[in-house]
């Protein structure tokens, strides 16, 4: 599969394609940011003193990058930025289970991107404002209802980011592969079982004395029917 880059749609499409299945493969910019927008674990992969290391890691969308954070007392993230070594960073949602009239045609709908570049650190003007674009990512509200960030808390917490500039999404979505004369048992049920993710009745700490209400932060999350707005206006698509 080919395409043409979009100036309007942000960065060109990458060198390398997709080669299974490549119909699959989108370059749509507003599904890449849907995507991002709307997952909130990803994993990042480095190679670490000859070793393939892979680890989960919340994270937020802010503009044309995926903002991280690490600890200044180590880990391989951070190591690797200060090495500018290459990474890869993976989201995945599953949005549902295909049941074909055989399990060879069975699949899965769902939406992936990986992302693959060098992190850098985000300069020190910027830094607290990205931490708090991740906070709100992960929870909405919630940094105007606690303490700031101390001064000892701050210089432990670093923060990474990667361009989205060398992207690959690939998706799939419908029902399963099926044709009136495939040769079929129709009788079989066939179709889609859709996957849907909701927040559950949240639960109080030990320490949180009897009685105290839920604060708006939590009771908004736990509420809403769909996930958090963007963080710009990027993702909107186009008039």
């Amino acid at each position: 599969m080919t395409s043409t880059p979009n100036p309007s749609a942000g960065p060109a499409a990458p060198v390398r394609r997709i080669r299974r299945l490549p119909d699959r493969e989108t370059v749509d910019r507003f599904a890449l940011h849907e995507l991002l927008d709307a997952e909130l674990v990803g994993h990042l992969a480095v190679v670490a003193g000859g070793v393939p290391v892979v680890v989960p890691m919340g994270y937020a969308r802010v503009g044309e990058h995926v903002v991280l954070h690490g600890s200044t007392g180590g880990g391989f993230a951070l190591r690797a930025a200060s090495t500018r070594t290459p990474v890869a960073f993976a989201v995945t949602s599953l949005d549902g289970l295909v049941y074909a009239r055989s399990l060879f045609d069975s699949s899965m709908n769902y939406r992936s991107a990986t992302v693959q570049g060098v992190l850098e650190p985000v300069p020190d003007d910027e830094a607290d404002a990205a931490l708090l674009a991740l906070s709100e990512r992960l929870m909405p509200g919630r940094a105007a209802e606690v303490r700031g960030m101390r001064r000892k808390e701050v210089a432990a917490t670093r923060v990474l980011r990667l361009a989205l500039d060398d992207v690959v999404m690939k998706q799939r979505s419908g029902g399963p592969s099926e044709e009136p004369d495939d040769g079929e048992d129709h009788a079989a049920w066939a179709g889609v079982v859709p996957l849907v993710r909701r927040w559950a009745a949240p639960i109080a700490s030990g320490l949180t004395p009897p009685g105290t209400p839920v604060p708006e932060s939590v009771r908004a999350l736990t509420t809403a029917q769909s996930p958090p707005a963007t963080l710009d206006e990027a993702s909107e698509p186009a008039a």
